[in-house]
């Protein structure tokens, strides 16, 4: 896939309040078209809140641990994402319109943004939320690495920008708290990143009980194994290196960076702790949502 460098950089644009690249708007009409089909199920995260992690570890799920299985491609195209639609990759609505039953899908979109299909369909639905520091510091290496994103240098500027939002994906106080209000569907399973790094077993047993999918305790240790952040960064069909440089710059810093709760307090200066602290208070005031910043 070669991408030249006019298209290289896309920009932010606000759509219907969230903040997204503007291919994705230009592309959403196929979307909100989107048709989805009653055994397919849907894995939407906030961006950098282990939506890669879930990802794998719902394909192993559904491939009863085997590992060959699971490599059969690379996580992008098992579990393609929905509204991806950047220069020289094939748009996520197309790659999953060649895909046979039952299908795994990734989306960033929230909640009120999520094609009606899916809700009409009933399909299941998996949401991960992290806590917002940390989603932040992974953000902020992510979009550094990413060619397709606006440039961004400093930490300071992007710490700035994450809180109003400004960022793709719009705010994250917002998206979170919206799926948090469909946590009571029965279609939809809301899960915590550091619940998942807390006790694995627990949570993957979770989500294979709302899936329908009885696995043998073997299996599921067999998948923890599989899924640690270890194996996936040592996994080409899970860390994303397979990518060219042109859209992904792993020397800048890798798809899979460091997988833990808590790195935050590696690059937030007490100040900055603070002015995130007023605008966290004042953004999710009323809401029941509560998150660790460690574990």
């Amino acid at each position: 896939m070669d991408v030249s460098p006019a298209l290289a950089v896309d920009e932010y644009v606000t759509f219907r309040g969230t903040i997204m690249v503007k291919s994705m708007v230009e592309n959403f009409p196929r979307v909100e078209e989107f048709e989805a089909r009653p055994d397919d199920v849907l894995i939407a995260t906030y961006p950098k809140a282990g939506t890669t992690w879930l990802s794998e570890i719902v394909d192993m799920i559904y491939q009863d641990g085997d590992a060959k299985k699971c490599s059969r491609d690379t996580i992008f195209n098992r579990v393609p994402y929905l509204e991806m639609c950047s220069p020289g990759m094939p748009p996520g609505v197309e790659q999953l319109a060649a895909l046979p039953s039952p299908r795994l899908i990734k989306t960033h979109l929230p909640v009120h943004l999520i094609p009606e299909s899916f809700w009409k369909n009933n399909c299941k639905i998996l949401y991960m939320a992290r806590n917002a520091k940390d989603v932040a510091v992974s953000f902020y290496f992510f979009q550094m690495a990413v060619k397709l994103l606006p440039p961004i240098k400093m930490w300071a500027e992007f710490l700035e920008k994450y809180m109003a939002g400004e960022v793709s994906g719009g705010l994250w106080h917002d998206h979170v708290k919206g799926w948090w209000e469909k946590r009571d569907d029965p279609c939809v399973l809301y899960l915590f990143y550091e619940d998942m790094k807390e006790d694995p077993l627990r949570e993957i047993r979770k989500v294979a009980r709302f899936l329908k999918k009885d696995l043998e305790e073997e299996v599921l240790e067999k998948i923890i194994r599989l899924t640690s952040f270890k194996s996936m960064k040592d996994n080409p069909m899970a860390n994303y290196s397979t990518l060219p440089q042109a859209f992904l710059d792993h020397s800048i810093s890798p798809f899979m960076r460091k997988g833990v709760a808590g790195d935050w307090k590696n690059y937030f200066t007490v100040a900055q702790n603070e002015r995130f602290e007023e605008n966290y208070a004042r953004h999710m005031e009323g809401s029941l949502l509560s998150f660790r910043d460690e574990i």
